[in-house]
Parts: C-alpha cells; structure tokens; sequence
C-alpha cells in the first residue's frame, strides 16, 4: 500500500470516529416536532463521485419524489457526474457539486462547504450512514428532520435484501417516517434508473444500428472491462466467447461496449461501441434484450437503462451491488461456469409462454 493510500486509511478512521455520533439524538427532538411535518425542500447527501454511487441514488430520489410529490430536491455529492444522471428528473432544482479533489480547488471546497450553512430545508437525508462528509453535511444547514442515514436494526429481520445499497436507504427512510407519526410508501424499492427521453432511446437505436450495419435483429451486448480486481483477464472471457457466439449469432447481434479506457477483453472479436457520453452509453443498452456486464458502473449503468442485465461477480458481495428489477441477475464466477452463465440468459431472453 502506497503512503498516500494509508494516509487516506487513517483519515477515513479518524474522521469515522469524529462523526459517527452526530445525529443519535435527534429524534427524540424531531418527534416533538412530528405535528408540523410538511416537506416542499429536500436535501440529499452523497458526496461521492462515481457513476455506480450515484446511480444507486436513484431509488431513493425516485421514493421521495414519490412520497412528497411537490417537493423539490437538491443533492450534495462530489464530482461533475450527477448533473448528466439526474437531468431528467424535474424535481432536482440544485446539485451542489464539491470538487473531486479538494485538495486541488481547496478555495472552491470550501466554499461548496460554506454554502450549506446559506441553506434551509424542510429534510436533510443522508444516504451512507458510513460517509464523515455525509454526516457533517446533514448537521451543517438548517432543518426542522434530519436523518443521518444510520440503520434500524429492526428492519433485519423485516428485510432480506436490505444489505442492498440501493435499497436499505430506501427502507430506511420509511421506517424514519413511521417514527415520526408518518405514513410511507410500501411496496418494492424503485429500480434503478436514469430517465432516458424518447428522443435519447431513438437515438440509440440508431446507434446499434450503425454498430451492427442492420436493424434485423435484436441485440446482446456485453461489457467486459472492470477495475481492479474486478476485471476478468482476456482469456476467461475468450473461454466464455466460444461458448456464447455460436450459442446466439444466428440469432441475435452481438456487439461489446466498450469503457472510457477504450479496452476490449475480447480483443474486438465482437462489433463496438464506444462513447464517453454516459447517457449515450445508456440509451444503446436500453435497446438491448439483455446485457451481461462485469461488476462495474457500467453495470449499474445498464440497469438503470432499465435493460435485463446479469452482473458477473467474484470480489464485490453480491447481496450489496448486484442489479435487480426487470429479470436482471447475477453470477458468482468463484462458484458459477460459463454454462450457468448461459443458462441465466436464457431464462432471460425465452418468453416465459414458449
């Protein structure tokens, strides 16, 4: 480990045990408050910067939308990213954007800090009870309900998919409402999703047609590129390739996204696409019938493209980050072949009548 990676260990430590009691009281005080519970401003806080984080907001944002339809929202994260995510939900009025490296544009980090304390809102909502920046971000604007994201314990035994990330913000949130004398939605979480505009969805069409030089068929994509230890070297996904192409060419097109790094872990076997435009990105997959993507934002990404997506797994934990909603799935490579693989996409692609 680099000295800069454990210097960033021992800050995260140090702030962690800083602020993980900020907030523990407070609802007591909010109870007494719960008469006067009306909510038109919202602030939500994720400071964070990646595409996967970001888009695993969505549910929540969707849920509060939905629980508070006149309400308007605004997010504190980190990055340049959330803006093109959330540009088609009208209930965003402001993301208050700190810098991805402070250290940087530490005058503009501070800044970005300062203006909350300008701020006043009706909930503040902090996603990742875990996050320092989150809590602190809670406490500093003025607000009559905050939550600071910390869990239920009760939920436990109430959920069994509420390790989920894009989920237990959710039903946490809900309990928070019945706490303070409210009545939540109930129900499934929200799927993930980005909101693509009927023009962004035809445009993707046109671009899997240009990809694929015919719009006679339809369409699986594969992303084959990962961070890390995430990433399946160029020959596990050579294997996988003798198995699938003479599985589905006749059938369907058969094309690879591909990441900003512009790499191909099939070696460019397949037809590409390639784009630094997320949304782009998105709208080629939600023409897709299904897209089987290694552990990544980009699996995310599919998901919230509201595209059949199977996630393959073999670092990250499943129960947390795997896609769901609209017959997406997983595969855990540690204990899964690349039959079982085959087999999820078929029981994705095969009508259920057939």
């Amino acid at each position: 480990m680099s000295l800069k990676s454990k210097a960033n260990v021992v800050r995260k430590k140090l702030m962690h045990a800083l602020t993980q009691n900020i907030g523990k009281k407070s609802i007591g005080e909010m109870q007494k408050k719960a008469n006067n519970f009306q909510v038109q401003r919202v602030l939500i806080s994720r400071p964070n910067h990646r595409l996967g984080n970001m888009l695993l907001i969505t549910p929540l944002v969707q849920e509060i939308c939905n629980t508070f339809p006149n309400c308007t929202i605004d997010l504190f994260v980190k990055g340049k990213i959330t803006p093109i995510i959330f540009q088609n939900y009208p209930q965003i009025q402001n993301i208050i954007e700190l810098p991805k490296k402070p250290l940087k544009d530490f005058s503009e980090y501070l800044k970005v800090w300062f203006s909350l304390k300008r701020n006043t809102y009706d909930l503040v909502i902090n996603v990742e009870k875990g996050s320092s920046s989150g809590r602190i971000s809670t406490i500093i604007p003025s607000a009559n309900f905050k939550f600071y994201g910390d869990d239920f314990e009760e939920l436990k035994s109430v959920y069994n998919d509420i390790a989920h990330i894009a989920k237990y913000p959710v039903y946490n949130f809900r309990r928070f409402l019945e706490i303070l004398h409210q009545k939540p939605l109930s129900g499934a979480v929200p799927v993930l999703d980005i909101k693509l505009s009927a023009d962004e969805l035809a445009q993707g069409r046109l671009k899997i047609n240009d990809v694929t030089k015919s719009g006679d068929k339809k369409t699986i994509a594969f992303f084959t590129f990962a961070t890390g230890a995430k990433c399946y070297s160029v020959e596990w996904w050579n294997a996988f390739y003798e198995k699938f192409y003479p599985k589905y060419a006749a059938e369907y097109h058969l094309i690879e996204i591909l990441p900003v790094e512009n790499i191909s872990q099939l070696e460019g076997k397949l037809p590409t696409f390639y784009s630094k435009d997320i949304r782009e990105i998105a709208s080629v997959m939600a023409n897709c019938e299904l897209v089987v993507a290694a552990d990544s934002g980009m699996m995310h990404l599919s998901s919230a493209a509201l595209t059949p997506t199977i996630g393959l797994f073999s670092v990250t934990r499943t129960e947390v980050y795997a896609p769901y909603g609209n017959k997406s799935t997983f595969v855990n490579t540690n204990k899964e072949s690349h039959e079982d693989i085959l087999q999820k996409m078929d029981a994705i692609l095969t009508p259920k009548n057939s």
